[in-house]
């Protein structure tokens, strides 16, 4: 390959990994072809990009970005899965994926969350921590109880109390006599 395709190559990689701060490395060459066509459309159905790299020239483009820390001293092939909402959601749906029978030879080498280079193993029990929704959802939930607490608490006592004067302002009706 020529300096000049491989610069071309360089620049390619670092335009569309620009802004990229997390990332999954997976290794792909075992799967057959239709696997791995079926296993990029899932992942493109989840917003989440895949592209096989020469380590080499990806060394080369990630310099001085936060993902450059996940191809040091890195040896044989691998693809950079990124996107999704977040590295939990991205890491959650690899290891969904390498689990199903249809990729058992997808292998998982590990990421990077934000500078910081993961083994599997790491990247693993990120992949068991709650995403970003999950935590928003609780956060919400959280800030919202206190209130809903002091509604329910200063509701009852006074539909009680509003129910009995209603009962003390209407007029007592009198049972009919028998006839």
């Amino acid at each position: 390959m020529s300096k000049y395709v491989k610069n071309l190559i360089t620049e390619e990689l670092r335009r569309r990994l620009a802004g990229v701060d997390s990332a999954v490395l997976v290794n792909v060459s075992r799967l057959d072809g239709v696997s791995s066509t079926r296993l990029r459309k899932e992942l493109r159905e989840k917003k989440i990009s895949l592209m096989v790299v020469k380590n080499s020239l990806a060394r080369r483009a990630l310099v001085g970005t936060p993902l450059a820390s996940m191809f040091e001293g890195l040896t044989g092939p691998a693809a950079i899965c990124w996107g999704g909402e977040d590295i939990v959601s991205l890491a959650k749906e690899v290891f969904r994926l390498a689990e199903q029978k249809d990729y058992e030879k997808l292998e998982l080498r590990g990421g990077c969350m934000e500078g910081k280079r993961l083994s599997p193993e790491e990247l693993k029990q990120v992949s068991k921590m709650p995403t970003r929704q999950e935590l928003l959802a609780r956060l919400l939930g959280q800030i919202l109880s206190p209130g809903a607490q002091l509604v329910g608490q200063l509701v009852g006592p006074a539909a009680t109390l509003a129910a009995q004067i209603r009962q003390k302002a209407e007029p007592e009706q009198q049972p009919s006599p028998p006839e």
